[in-house]
């Protein structure tokens, strides 16, 4: 038997989203190429995990679809902290490169954070650098956090009501739950939000999460979001995700969707929309480098 009473959520898929933010891009991206600065982001792979070497190859298929070069450096499994900072550091050095990645995640014995010192704040393309952290809490031009910045432009393109409502972040992690409340309660039309975060170690975190307008889980924790947790009429955005193999498993109980206003799918919400963003970082990277030319 069906409950007569449960809504049918709107879904909020990532695609079109990322389809505007990339079609805004080409005539930048042309714009770059005419005055002779090609647009250039650097990938760095360690190890051989296929699910990270499929991120990159679909980054590289995008990259030549949109007319940005995309050099790359693959390091074995056994590759040392020293081999993936003189990658970094390569890249660092290469006027032709306006801005990298490395994937992640990385074997046991690199330091991703450690790594990520070594890089070009300005080649920063996940906005992750500790420098460009400090630009976004000072409200300075920087790269964003791409999944952050996703969001706020699907809640955007969705016409979400989000000034002045209550965002409540289930999540504080440094890639996605902190930089989101920084993002979001900037004063911007699409932002301006009274943001709450809170997280597992919050013992009644749902006190919360059902008075908001908008829920965002960046937790990484498998459906610990579900319908008790929730307003009726809530918009839900799936956030956070943690793999076991193959299998991705969201943050949002899909069961949410019955008590849900409008929710993300889940495969194919935020995902198109971060990887969008890394590419519009990378161009505004190259616009940077390139304005004494343009």
């Amino acid at each position: 038997m069906t409950d007569s009473n449960a809504m049918t959520a709107r879904m909020l898929p990532g695609a079109p989203v990322a389809d505007a933010v990339l079609a805004s891009l080409a005539p930048r991206i042309a714009a770059l190429t005419a005055a002779g600065h090609r647009p250039t982001l650097g990938t760095i792979l360690v190890g051989e995990d296929s699910a990270s070497a499929g991120y990159i190859r679909v980054k590289h298929e995008k990259a030549a679809a949109l007319g940005i070069d995309s050099p790359h450096i693959g390091l074995g499994e056994e590759a040392t902290q020293a081999d993936l900072v003189a990658a970094i550091r390569s890249f660092n050095d290469d006027p032709a490169v306006d801005a990298m990645l490395v994937q992640h995640p990385t074997p046991p014995q690199i330091d991703f954070e450690a790594a990520l010192l070594e890089m070009d704040p300005d080649k920063d393309v996940d906005g992750l650098h500790p420098v460009n952290m400090g630009r976004l809490a000072l409200g300075m031009p920087g790269p964003v956090p791409c999944t952050p910045a996703g969001i706020e432009a699907l809640l955007a393109h969705y016409e979400i009501p989000v000034s002045g409502r209550d965002v409540v972040i289930l999540g504080r992690g440094t890639t996605l739950g902190r930089p989101l409340a920084l993002l979001l309660t900037q004063k911007r039309a699409t932002a301006n939000a009274a943001v709450t975060v809170v997280h597992t170690g919050v013992p009644d975190w749902a006190v919360h999460t059902r008075r908001a307008d908008v829920v965002v889980a960046a937790a990484g924790v498998p459906g610990i979001l579900r319908p008790e947790h929730l307003t009726p009429g809530v918009t839900v955005v799936g956030g956070g995700v943690r793999y076991e193999g193959r299998r991705l498993l969201p943050d949002v109980d899909e069961s949410c969707e019955a008590v849900a206003g409008a929710i993300t799918p889940r495969v194919g919400g935020v995902g198109p929309t971060t990887v969008a963003m890394l590419f519009k970082n990378c161009v505004e990277a190259a616009e940077r480098r390139a304005r004494p030319v343009l």
